[in-house]
């Protein structure tokens, strides 16, 4: 490397160092992994749209809650610190405030797919006439095959009764208007990802969702890619339903508990069919053990079991952290900070087979950027150079997608730095 290369390399450093100064997160309430060996102690990490990191305080808190049970046994349901029989309720409110919902219409449980899987019981009504579901081909396996099951359960050939919508030709996202023009009165059910796991297209959500109502159809929202990413507001949108997880950006552990949303003109009405379980009931009733259910006129209704206590409490401590910092301030950093990376990426792309799929309009994307790979090199095989020799975590798509995904709450302008050189290094010219 040349002098002068060396120390232009030093003043993007100092350039970086200087934005994080300038623009701080929330690093130090989250635990970073470390670097083994390298100038830096901590890796660079970019994969918090598969796995966010864990905040310091989710340690601390789910240890209390344990040492209820062991303290007081059964009597933690009532007498715990935070009592386990109401302690869904506790996630309520921030997780209302977080997807822009009324408390009413917002519950903790489950996992994803079973979440989509029990609302599609009651939305996903399908007749002989209007029984197609309209999704993204890019959608994540487990959304193609739960509607793929949901159709086939119903009487349908799933490849007929599933809609996959794919970008034109040449182009990698989808454009609104292509998804309007499809949302005819065959279709029963329209049931996209808010933002896409694979692209980082930010739908315009209120269009679909007037345009789906305008077609007769119902129209749900896999917010696994949304939810702590981009600011939401289902109720005033008019979502009928909306899932999501929170071990993406929600930074609640691995496999941890999901929401769900059913807009509050569908509460209470009697003709849903719905499945129901203990937990269906309403609260005051719940001990009487009777044989008949009387569901409450809020989401809880769509519970099926009662909650687990320890895999809510770092749901909980993730929430409250959203509720104190606030996702409109995080999607302001989150857009500063993915512009960053993306000026860096437009230095580094040039002559070498990296092509960022996202789109460069900042209110069409969340915290991501997609590249596609060329080359003899996967993305997988590119991801492993970029963590063993550089410290740099990104998530890899087979066959030759690379996402990096700053995540505002504790990513850096610095970490944005180290991508891009170690991407500079890597991915030879011309190559």
């Amino acid at each position: 490397m040349s002098a002068a290369a060396a120390a232009a390399e030093s003043e993007s450093e100092s350039r970086a160092q200087s934005l994080d100064a300038a623009d701080p997160g929330h690093r130090e309430l989250f635990d970073i992994p470390p670097v083994d060996g390298g100038p830096y102690p901590d890796v660079a990490y970019f994969a918090g749209n598969s796995l966010g990191l864990r905040p310091k305080a989710t340690r601390t808190e789910l240890l209390e809650d344990l040492d209820s049970w062991a303290a007081l046994g059964v009597e933690g349901h009532l007498d715990a610190a935070r009592p386990w029989l109401p302690y869904h309720e506790l996630l309520t409110g921030p997780a209302s405030r977080l997807v822009g919902a009324l408390p009413s219409e917002t519950v903790v449980m489950n996992s994803l797919t079973v979440n989509l899987h029990l609302l599609m019981v009651s939305f996903y009504r399908p007749t002989p006439e209007r029984f197609r579901i309209v999704i993204e081909d890019s959608a994540f396996p487990s959304d193609s095959y739960a509607v793929r099951s949901q159709a086939r359960f119903h009487g349908f050939d799933p490849d007929d009764a599933v809609v996959r919508l794919r970008p034109r030709e040449g182009e990698d996202c989808l454009r609104t208007a292509d998804v309007v023009e499809r949302l005819g009165s065959d279709v029963a059910l329209v049931l996209l990802g808010g933002v896409n796991y694979l692209t980082g297209e930010l739908m315009d959500i209120p269009a679909i969702t007037v345009a789906g109502h305008a077609a007769g159809a119902v129209v749900g929202w896999d917010l696994a890619h949304a939810a702590g990413n981009v600011p939401l507001a289902l109720h005033d949108w008019d979502v009928d339903f909306a899932a999501w997880c929170s071990y993406k950006y929600l930074n609640s552990g691995p496999g941890a508990l999901a929401g769900a949303f059913v807009h509050e003109r569908h509460l209470g009405d009697p003709s849903l069919q719905r499945f129901e379980g203990w937990w269906s009931t309403d609260a005051a009733s719940r001990f009487e053990m009777a044989a008949v259910s009387r569901p409450p006129a809020s989401v809880d209704a769509w519970q099926v079991s009662n909650p687990p206590i320890f895999s809510m409490s770092p749901v909980r401590t993730s929430l409250e952290l959203f509720d104190k910092v606030g996702i409109g301030t995080l999607r302001e950093r989150s857009i500063r900070l993915t512009a960053y990376l993306e000026r860096l990426l437009a230095g580094v792309t040039p002559g070498r087979p990296l092509q960022v799929i996202t789109p460069a309009d900042p209110a069409r994307r969340g915290a991501q950027l997609s590249l596609r790979i060329g080359g003899a090199r996967t993305a997988g095989e590119l991801a492993k150079v970029l963590r063993f020799e550089f410290g740099v975590i990104a998530d890899a798509r087979e066959p030759d997608v690379l996402r990096l995904a700053p995540v505002p709450l504790y990513s850096t302008y610095h970490d944005c730095w180290r991508a891009a050189q170690a991407l500079a290094e890597t991915v030879p010219e011309n190559a």
